[in-house]
């Protein structure tokens, strides 16, 4: 296969994918990955198709995230890509048992801060950045209601911590893949990444 087909073959792939064709996506990044076993992005493209086709949650989500990384540096995004496909193993079962509880229940197996307190030290006029490093070694934010989560992620953005943000986010992703919000947040992490 010569390399401008290899090329062709990937915008077919993630053409495919993109009109959630997922079958037609997984065999053409298949068929690049045969010929070039070290294709990180072929690599990434299989595992992103195959979750697609098993109904697994947010694999639209990290497709369209993978695609806003690549525009900035191709190398960097297939790295990151492969770090978040690799931590996502077994996440989304955790993570969907953790929703079926009763948030009682939840929360007393819980040793944290309820957001609406985090709330309240900041109000007093404490820096995010300040009171959320010294609870972080110590405790959690335990966070109820999705606009507290929304702006709780809004916040960890603006204030440097981008990293732990993408990890919440794409939880949560995982379990909300339609959300809006949720995707706009998504947006404007990988706009500050660029930065």
């Amino acid at each position: 296969m010569a390399n401008m087909s290899k090329y062709k073959i990937l915008d077919q792939a993630k053409e495919s994918f993109s009109k959630e064709d997922y079958q037609m996506a997984l065999e053409k990044f298949a068929e690049v990955l045969q010929n070039y076993p070290n294709s990180q992005e072929a690599y990434n493209g299989v595992i992103l198709s195959e979750m697609a086709l098993s109904g697994e949650g947010g694999a639209e989500a990290l497709f369209d995230y993978y695609e806003i990384l690549k525009e900035e540096d191709k190398e960097e995004a297939d790295a990151i890509m492969s770090e978040i496909l690799k931590n996502m193993d077994g996440t989304l079962e955790e993570l969907g048992q953790v929703f079926a509880q009763p948030l009682r229940e939840r929360l007393e197996y819980e040793d944290g801060i309820l957001y609406s307190d985090f709330q309240k030290l900041l109000d007093e006029g404490g820096e995010f950045k300040e009171i959320f490093e010294n609870i972080m070694f110590s405790t959690r934010v335990i966070i109820t209601e999705k606009e507290d989560f929304l702006d709780f992620l809004d916040k960890l953005i603006e204030n440097g911590f981008a990293d732990m943000a993408l990890s919440y986010l794409e939880n949560a992703l995982s379990v909300y893949p339609s959300d809006k919000l949720l995707q706009k947040l998504l947006k404007k992490l990988a706009k500050g990444k660029k930065a």
